[in-house]
């Protein structure tokens, strides 16, 4: 209402506002006291994660663990107008003592489909290829105490068995993801 308007708000409409209000402390509260649970659960370890894994591939990673120091993760990346699913086992280790740092390796294996690239030696541009390989990984990552995320880099070298045998060495990636649950 403008400053002179001498007019009052009709009762139905005050009533309205009021509940409105009311609803709105409600939510205000309920996401205050979901925000705290989160603050204070992420600062334990995690049991799932989910998120982007960004590197020379990019795509998602969801990693979770079965045991409180061996994981399971899975990789959807694209890469070569194509895409590739990797499946790893990983072995998680403390550093230092500090809490919520880890580093990890394991080992794992790959398959894919990709569109041939003349730029690429052994492939050519007028095939798509479909591949089966194994992969190692080594890595470090962080699980962030204040917001439930985790941050990790690591490498992950692939060879190919079939569809065109080559080693890929330059697998390596930051991701960054949503974490929730405990080991």
């Amino acid at each position: 209402m403008l400053s002179g308007d001498s007019k009052k708000i009709p009762r139905q409409k005050l009533k309205i506002i009021t509940h409105n209000r009311f609803h709105m402390k409600k939510l205000l509260i309920v996401l205050a006291f979901s925000a705290f649970m989160a603050v204070a659960a992420s600062g334990q370890d995690y049991g799932t994660a989910i998120g982007y894994r960004g590197g020379y591939s990019n795509g998602l990673t969801f990693k979770h663990f079965f045991e409180p120091d061996k994981a399971a993760e899975a990789l959807l990346t694209s890469r070569y107008k194509g895409f590739n699913f990797t499946g790893l086992y990983e072995i998680h280790q403390p550093v230092f003592g500090i809490t919520g740092f880890y580093w990890y390796y394991g080992f794992g294996g790959h398959f894919g489909s990709w569109h041939g690239d003349p730029k690429y030696k052994n492939y050519d541009e007028d095939r798509n290829y479909r591949v089966l390989g194994i992969d190692g990984i080594i890595g470090a990552e962080y699980n962030i105490g204040a917001i439930p995320f985790s941050i990790s880099l690591d490498y992950k070298p692939g060879f190919n068995i079939t569809g065109g045998s080559y080693f890929w060495p330059d697998e390596f990636a930051l991701s960054v993801r949503y974490v929730w649950g405990s080991r």
